[in-house]
Formats: C-alpha cells, structure tokens, sequence
C-alpha cells in the first residue's frame, strides 16, 4: 500500500462530554452519528455559508468523547481559535496536536501503518486516512503521487483548488462527495447552503476535471478562457490533469458555438467524474 505523509495537514483535538452535539452544531457534516473507525468531510462556514476552512473528522479510537479533524497546517491554529469563539459553557476541549500527531494518506491494498484510520469519505479510490504519533510516520511515497490520485479522481482541495473565505460548498462538490448532510439540523450557514440545494443554485460555478490536450498543464491560478471571455480558474495538476473551478454555464455555451477552451494558451476539455451526479457541460449533445 502506497503511503504518503502529507506534511501540510494537522490534527485538531474536540473533546469533552458536550463535543459531540456541539461540534455537529456546527459544522455541515453529521457529527452525531459517527463511530470510531469512519470518517466525514466537513467545514466549518461563514454565516453567509461560504468556507472558512474544511477538514476530515473522525472518532478518536482511544476517547470515546473525542473526535479528530484531519484539516491544513497553514490553517490549524486559526481554526483553533474560531472553534475556541464558539465554545462559550460548553464542556469541551479544543487541542492542536501538530505537534504530536502526524497525518498519512494510504491507498491500494498492502498494509498500512497502526494509527486511527478510517476510509477517506469522499471518495474509496482514495483509500485510508491515518492519524499517527508525529515521528513514527514512515512513508513509502511522496505527497505528490496522493495528489495525482487525487486529481485523476476529480476531488478538489482548499488552498489548491477554491479559495477559504470565497467558495460555497456546492461550487467545491461538497454536495456531491459527502461534505454537506442536508438532513440533520443546523450549523452555522446552513440556511444559504440549503436555500442553494433546494433552489437548485448552487451548481452554476464547480470545480471539475480537465484534461490538457498536449500533456502540458497550466500551474494554479491560471484564467481560463473560452475565446475572449474568462470562465474561471486553474487548480492543481499533475500528470497533464488538473481540477479547475468553472462557470459550467460559460462552458456549456462555448462548446455549443464550437469556442476553444485554454488556459495559459494551452487547450483542455472536461472529464466528468465518476461520482458526479450534476448535469455536465456537453452531455445533451453528447447524448
């Protein structure tokens, strides 16, 4: 089994008798049903919905009162003190743990190393999440071989893929890829984000696979162009693919006119991935 530390994660300790049903008070995925050994993806929203940062969480497998969010290093100590604002006389314990825990990515079938671990709830290609103590984690790849799987399977990453601050949950596929539990009660920003899926507004701008025509892929940030006008933005890449954050109704409209795709002079198409379940630019013609 392939294994990759990824050093740009940390580890968020919640823990206390009232963790549970605060923490899923919160955030957009369900918290409260969670067991020791599976996973969620979440985020923690601005009242107006959008992303302040978002994380993998799961169960502590040694505190039945704990839970683990998996979130990025560069982010960790702020999310800490915005969890920390909304604590108020709830019993719980917030604790980074970047020093003393260590996060791995594992994927294909070989063993992988002790720890807590859980399936990556966003997509099964992407294998197992561990937590791990902070020295004790070996890896067997390099953090650039897990974005490649990452990439190829279409599932976006903040700070690579959308801006923290700038992006609602549908237009990062949380919709689609477990992120948001439209079910269970409220947390912060929920009324936008609900109001977006049953309006059926939230699809219009999403980040999805692209493939560049000559191998060759645009770096981040890129303005992607459909003839003169700008449709949206480069992500990550690798391996001639990338994931780019679009206005699916600019792309429909360019392919309908025939209008080439680039970014950075360099031409693309979309991949539909395989978990998408939106209507995808092209499909009706393709049909």
């Amino acid at each position: 089994m392939p294994t990759a530390l990824l050093t740009d994660r940390s580890v968020i300790r919640v823990s206390g008798e009232d963790a549970r049903n605060w923490l899923n008070n919160l955030v957009t995925c369900d918290v409260a049903g969670l067991k020791p050994g599976a996973g969620r993806w979440g985020a923690l929203l601005t009242p107006q919905g959008k992303i302040i940062v978002d994380f993998l969480v799961t169960q502590a497998a040694d505190d039945a009162e704990g839970f683990l969010l998996d979130a990025p290093r560069a982010l960790a100590a702020d999310l800490v003190k915005r969890l920390t604002l909304y604590r108020l006389r709830a019993k719980i314990t917030i604790e980074d743990l970047a020093d003393s825990r260590a996060v791995i990515a594992a994927w294909d079938e070989a063993e992988a190393p002790a720890g807590t671990a859980f399936d990556d709830p966003r997509d099964a290609a992407l294998g197992r999440r561990l937590i791990v103590p902070a020295g004790g984690a070996a890896a067997t790849a390099d953090a650039s071989a897990y974005h490649a799987r990452r990439i190829a399977l279409g599932v976006p990453e903040g700070g690579k893929d959308f801006i923290y601050g700038d992006t609602f949950p549908h237009e990062a596929d949380m919709d689609q890829l477990g992120g948001v539990d439209f079910k269970k009660g409220c947390y912060v920003g929920q009324e936008v984000v609900s109001r977006m899926q049953h309006r059926g507004s939230g699809g219009r701008t999403r980040i999805v696979p692209v493939v560049y025509e000559g191998g060759f892929s645009a770096t981040e940030g890129v303005e992607i162009m459909a003839g003169e006008k700008i449709i949206g933005a480069t992500g990550s890449n690798a391996n001639g693919r990338g994931l780019a954050k679009l206005r699916l109704d600019r792309v429909e409209d360019a392919l309908a006119a025939g209008v080439a795709i680039t970014a950075g002079g360099l031409a693309l198409r979309l991949e539909k991935p395989a978990w998408a379940t939106f209507a995808f630019p092209g499909e009706a013609r393709s049909s």
